[in-house]
């Protein structure tokens, strides 16, 4: 995971859109993604002739199942994603790897042009990391770590990876915050909710919740499963 503060984002300019039905980025977060539509395949032309920036949204409802092809409603949050990797297939598709750079939210999506098959707004930066982050979220980062390390969540594979950079004092907080959002938390909701959120103690705090009900949840199936296979049997 590199050090996605280091990227530039120049919010005086309009940056593409890439809608989907649900959170696909996360800031630190590093995805593929298969790029195959005209309209995109012309968006990450477009993006690698600039900064190789791309916007990536959600859908509003259920309008886009109607609409896919026009101007579907989005919701306000995206996630600013830095193209790291691409390549270009001979009909013109793309493999793509976006990095999660930054959180913000659509202001205004400019009018369409003829020759712009993709939907472009302008943005502005939501919840931008301080140097103040860090000293702020220390106590949840010690209960988010113990969350992790003790008790049924780790058993989780992840929670074993993520466990390791918690010991690392350098490593942010809220980059920890993000790797338990995108690899610990399947809820599309709440991934909508975390990406929405500005303020790193209140994403913290949803994050500990959740956590917490997962941990409920595991230890409720270990009482109803048995530890041990009853002799001449086995789970598998």
């Amino acid at each position: 995971m590199s050090d996605a503060s280091t990227i530039q984002v120049n919010f005086a300019r309009p940056l593409p859109l890439f809608p989907l039905t649900h959170v696909s980025l996360l800031p630190q977060q590093v995805q593929p993604f298969h790029i195959f539509e005209p309209r995109y395949r012309q968006m990450i032309d477009h993006a690698l002739d600039g900064a190789g920036q791309v916007a990536m949204g959600v859908f509003h409802g259920q309008r886009w199942k109607q609409e896919y092809h026009g101007r579907p409603p989005l919701r306000p949050a995206v996630c600013i994603g830095q193209i790291v990797h691409h390549e270009k297939l001979e009909d013109g598709r793309y493999n793509i790897a976006l990095q999660g750079v930054c959180r913000a939210r659509i202001v205004a999506e400019i009018t369409p042009s003829e020759d712009r098959l993709y939907r472009i707004a302008t943005l502005k930066p939501v919840g931008l990391p301080t140097d103040q982050d860090q000293s702020r979220l220390a106590d949840a980062r010690r209960r988010l770590s113990g969350k992790l390390a003790d008790g049924p969540l780790r058993r989780l594979k992840a929670a074993g990876p993520i466990s390791d950079y918690f010991m690392k004092d350098d490593f942010p907080t809220v980059a920890l915050m993000e790797l338990i959002s995108f690899t610990v938390l399947n809820n599309a909701d709440l991934r909508y909710t975390l990406l929405a959120e500005g303020d790193p103690l209140a994403r913290a705090a949803l994050i500990e919740a959740e956590l917490k009900e997962l941990s409920r949840v595991i230890a409720l199936a270990d009482r109803q499963w048995p530890q041990e296979a009853p002799r001449g049997c086995s789970w598998n």
